[in-house]
């Protein structure tokens, strides 16, 4: 009897210590300074907020991409959205990580864990939004074509463009651009790695054209080492919106939500657009 007795005593103590150190329920007020308001419960375990503030970093998968990351002339990456995700990381309490990735392979890398988040000028699509949780969006895009310089008067239009030799980037919104138009349909189309590969087979010649992102065309074309490309002039293929991706139901996209508002009502991320050229496209200067 008097094992028995033990035995339920050591069940109960067992049972208020996991209690305690569960954080508590919902009826439970949380401890001081734990972040956690009173009457809240405590992240589930499961949580993908839970998983990348107990790894303390943000792992974000990205690929380089004037002016959105890049390499500046010390090294060290920079641009647009290597401040931004910066400035969210910080607010969040976490410290970024930047991994680059294969874009062509950007889910499998995030469903692998090997990143947390895409965060690299990546458009909405609605295939996307099936596949993981997006952001809320915050920079206008649209597709445009680079040609030769010398090109300008061949190539004006799509329509000029049937049976040439088009480029895009593997799995980007300009490849989808190249698939879904009536006229860049009918082109020789390669799919290269990175969207500045596309520039340089211009550059070289073995391809007429290359479908890209405005942003980055608007960086590159003309200036430096692609002075003789050019972005067709008065033709947006499609326009679109940029979003951060992360795993299906994350709830690390709410946080990054809430961050993203709080960096536009104190004025950084208007001041980040700015300082790389994007102000006409950011969508808070559009309300």
């Amino acid at each position: 009897m008097k094992r028995k007795l033990s035995a339920l005593a050591l069940a109960a103590a067992l049972g208020l210590s996991l209690t305690a150190c569960s954080g508590g329920t919902a009826s439970s007020p949380a401890p001081a300074g734990s972040g956690t308001p009173e009457g809240t419960p405590a992240q589930s375990a499961d949580s993908d907020w839970a998983y990348v503030e107990g790894n303390g970093k943000l792992k974000i998968g990205y690929t380089l991409f004037e002016p959105m990351n890049y390499m500046g002339e010390d090294g060290e990456l920079t641009g647009f959205e290597t401040e931004f995700a910066t400035a969210v990381c910080e607010k969040l309490g976490v410290e970024p990580e930047f991994v680059e990735i294969n874009w062509d392979a950007k889910l499998l890398e995030l469903e692998s864990k090997n990143i947390d988040c895409i965060w690299n000028g990546m458009t909405i699509t609605p295939e996307l939004q099936e596949a993981i949780s997006i952001s809320d969006p915050y920079i206008k895009n649209y597709q445009v074509l680079v040609i030769r310089a010398a090109d300008a008067e061949k190539y004006t239009s799509t329509e000029s463009l049937a049976g040439a030799k088009v480029d895009a980037e593997a799995g980007s919104a300009g490849e989808s651009t190249v698939q879904n138009d009536e006229f860049l349909s009918q082109a020789t189309y390669t799919s290269v790695v990175k969207q500045t590969d596309a520039l340089l087979e211009v550059k070289s010649g073995a391809a007429d054209a290359a479908v890209m992102d405005f942003v980055l065309a608007n960086a590159l074309a003309g200036v430096g080492d692609y002075s003789d490309l050019m972005v067709i002039p008065d033709l947006e293929l499609s326009v679109e919106e940029y979003g951060i991706g992360f795993r299906k139901g994350s709830d690390v996209t709410e946080k990054v939500n809430q961050a993203m508002q709080e960096l536009v009502e104190d004025g950084t991320l208007g001041t980040l657009a700015e300082k790389y050229e994007l102000s006409e496209l950011l969508l808070a200067n559009q309300k």
